[in-house]
């Protein structure tokens, strides 16, 4: 009998350990996503908006607003594949310097990046996927 309760006990230990190890695939693709929006990132954005989502004065914003980014979700995509030439106002500042496009990045790649940002420099904003890029970009104005 005590051998029985041993065998049990380390069986349901090895499963609890087991269980707890594997993430789920929505976590991995989370992490796929936000890993290569990362290295996005370093490419082609930390030159202007800064290794920390800083921005550059008020020359260009910072990434770091928030409510900015989940208020603009929808166009997010937008502005990094199309660019910028409007005013806008993050943080409570005024910028109008243009962002270049990026019609070169696959939607694949501005999914990354977004994903990214969005949970970077302080924000948590969950993933942002291929799916929702393609929506985005079909709406743009």
């Amino acid at each position: 009998m005590r051998r029985w309760l041993i065998s049990a006990l380390f069986l349901l230990i090895a499963v609890v350990f087991i269980t707890e190890a594997c993430q789920n695939q929505q976590d991995i693709t989370f992490a796929r996503y936000y890993t290569n929006g990362q290295a996005l990132y370093g490419k082609h954005c930390q030159n202007c908006h800064n290794a920390d989502g800083s921005g550059l004065g008020a020359l260009i914003p910072p990434l770091t607003d928030t409510v900015f980014l989940r208020n603009n979700r929808d166009n997010l995509a937008c502005i990094i594949k199309h660019g910028l030439e409007d005013t806008i106002t993050v943080k409570g500042k005024t910028f109008n310097e243009k962002m270049p496009a990026n019609h070169q990045l696959p939607d694949m790649d501005i999914a990354a990046l977004v994903t990214y940002i969005s949970n970077t420099f302080g924000n948590k904003q969950g993933l942002y996927d291929v799916a929702e890029v393609g929506k985005a970009l079909q709406n743009c104005k």
